[in-house]
């Protein structure tokens, strides 16, 4: 009788709740790939929206098996064939039954088979498929012709996600943003500020982490939070931190990175279009995942003004948008932050309240559910 009471809001002049399916390329479980951004991004969502709908979420691993998450049921199909040995680009023929379970598809990458496919049985048995492209992807038809038609809608998670896609124009491209659990990432004023600038995300040269470490002024500390991908880059930034009080932490659960949060004098995403190698990344960031858990956090924000970033941080008010690779400019913030404690506290109170107001996955879950409805 709960589950009914639960799934009510999205019943239909008497009708069944719309079986929401989401499709995600990647496993979750690490013993069978990569956790990142993205997949947690999907997770989040299937997860708040299964107490509005009935909802599914779908993946690949080298094992089949089915779980739940609190009313979310998550199927992961096993052995899979992987395109061109690509771990991020299964396909199977058992994706198919799953698909005919559903009234709603919404698919999680755009450019792999997986989603292609889903596409195709949505024109073919008459179900809407949607789509968020939350970067990556691997060998597709997409590679040889448009497959944006395909899709009954495009979700984007930022207007720079529309825009760089080049659908800012187009009636059937959305904007539902990124959500960050406000109860699980939130203040707790017993924990004592220790005057930490914290970087968290993968230590990946497009994040500029090397900026940072530059700009900290030497009497104030940093603690460096996430997964290296690859020792060359990690190597280059433990040398540029010798002599500075710079901690690195490559294993963190979520309650030890709540903790971190609030310790935290601010959070700083420093990510570059160009970064310290001389290397180019056309879109480094589709969000700022980490400055939204800061921000629900009460704490002030430092990110570069690159990509969405700046649709996350209101400059002057939640924290500060500095130019990339500019190590002086962010000091100046750091410094600025340190000496004006009060200033830096409404900040991050403002901070707080731009994430109640907008950043929510209550609220994503709405704005989809309504852009569904709108499109089956």
């Amino acid at each position: 009788m709960t589950k009914d009471r639960n799934h009510s809001s999205t019943q239909r002049n008497g009708g069944p709740p719309t079986r929401v399916l989401h499709l995600v390329p990647a496993p979750f479980d690490a013993q069978d790939g990569v956790i990142g951004g993205a997949e947690r991004y999907a997770l989040e969502l299937a997860r708040h929206m299964s107490q509005e709908t009935p909802t599914t979420l779908v993946s690949f691993g080298e094992r089949a098996r089915q779980e739940t998450m609190g009313q979310l049921k998550i199927h992961v199909i096993g052995n899979p064939w992987y395109v061109r040995g690509q771990r991020t680009n299964p396909i199977s023929v058992s994706l198919l039954s799953e698909l005919r379970k559903a009234d709603v598809i919404h698919c999680h990458q755009q450019h792999v088979l997986a989603s292609s496919l889903a596409a195709l049985a949505g024109r073919l048995t008459g179900r809407p498929v949607f789509v968020s492209d939350l970067g990556g992807g691997g060998w597709d038809v997409s590679a040889y012709m448009s497959t944006d038609r395909w899709y009954q809608g495009h979700l984007h998670i930022s207007e720079y996600s529309r825009k760089v896609y080049q659908q800012i124009d187009k009636p059937w491209a959305h904007v539902i943003l990124g959500g960050v659990d406000a109860q699980k990432f939130s203040p707790d004023e017993s924990v004592r500020r220790d005057g930490t600038v914290l970087f968290v995300g993968r230590l990946l040269p497009h994040k500029g982490v090397d900026t940072l470490i530059k700009a900290l002024p030497e009497d104030m500390t940093l603690e460096i939070i996430g997964q290296p991908y690859g020792g060359a880059y990690l190597r280059d930034l433990k040398a540029m931190a010798e002599g500075k009080r710079v901690t690195f932490r490559h294993d963190c659960d979520d309650e030890e990175l709540v903790r971190a949060y609030r310790k935290a004098l601010c959070v700083v995403l420093p990510s570059v279009y160009k970064n310290m190698y001389g290397q180019e990344t056309k879109v480094p960031e589709l969000l700022g995942q980490t400055l939204l858990e800061g921000m629900a956090c009460g704490r002030p924000v430092i990110c570069t003004n690159v990509a969405s970033m700046p649709e996350v941080v209101d400059d002057g008010v939640t924290g500060f948008v500095v130019p990339p690779n500019d190590p002086l400019a962010l000091g100046v913030k750091l410094r600025w932050i340190r000496d004006h404690p009060r200033e830096a506290g409404e900040m991050g109170q403002a901070a707080r309240r731009r994430v109640l107001q907008k950043f929510t996955w209550p609220a994503v879950v709405h704005r989809c559910l309504e852009i569904y409805k709108g499109r089956s």
